[in-house]
């Protein structure tokens, strides 16, 4: 079972999360992980999850839990 995060205050699943980094919703996400890094903006804890954006791409998200910031490994 997937695990919920807080994310710059609100509930996200890895779904949500997948889609607050990519802008668009996925078509699958795997589970929420901590990524071994700060948020090179506010030093804060990242996330990372990945979740594939179409049929024939898999992306690794990163997004800070306590501000805006977020890359992929594209």
């Amino acid at each position: 079972m997937a695990e919920n995060r807080v994310v710059e205050g609100r509930m996200v699943t890895p779904v949500t999360l997948a889609e607050l980094i990519e802008g668009d919703r996925p078509m699958d996400a795997e589970d929420i992980t901590d990524a071994d890094r700060e948020c090179p903006e506010c030093g804060g804890n990242v996330l990372e999850v990945g979740y594939m954006p179409s049929v024939t791409e898999f992306v690794t998200g990163y997004k800070c839990q306590g501000c805006e910031w977020a890359e992929t490994d594209r």
